[in-house]
């Protein structure tokens, strides 16, 4: 299978493994037609997880990570792609539904958007929350103080 894609896609595609896990690094331009090809031919229909790595001394400072599986062939693979902070993806809700809370909580947290996801907005934390925690330069005892003290009338615990 790995083979055949990477015929297909050359070197926007690069099959790799580590600890006995197959995954593979995608060029952002080809996630929506590799992830496509994966569901329909490959029958990878399952689509466990989507999450992301924040790497903030790199250009490319996220990785953005779907976790992938297969009935048919009792298979699990992961694709990731690498993307600058402040640009998009494209959603993976048109090929499994159950990709658009995955996508909410990595906005949520992370701050990444998916062009064309239904319904791109928080899913965790309130709509009026500042910053993404799960980002490497989010303090760890950082809080939207603002935000406490106006909605729950109290001052943070931190």
């Amino acid at each position: 299978m790995v083979a055949k894609l990477r015929n297909s896609y050359g070197s926007g595609m690069e099959p790799l493994t580590y600890a006995g896990q197959n995954y593979m690094v995608v060029d952002r331009t080809l996630i929506p037609e590799i992830l496509q090809v994966l569901r329909n031919q490959e029958q990878f229909d399952y689509c466990v997880d989507i999450t992301a790595v924040h790497y903030p001394k790199r250009e490319k400072q996220f990785d953005v990570l779907w976790i992938l599986y297969s009935y048919a062939r009792n298979e699990r693979i992961r694709v990731t792609t690498q993307i600058r902070d402040g640009e998009s993806i494209p959603s993976s809700v048109p090929i499994w539904t159950g990709a658009n809370w995955l996508e909410r909580e990595v906005y949520d947290m992370f701050g990444i958007k998916f062009d064309g996801h239904p319904d791109m907005k928080r899913i965790l934390l309130p709509d009026g929350w500042k910053g993404h925690p799960l980002r490497k330069d989010y303090g760890i005892l950082q809080q939207d103080n603002e935000w406490v003290q106006i909605n729950l009338g109290i001052e943070s615990g931190q």
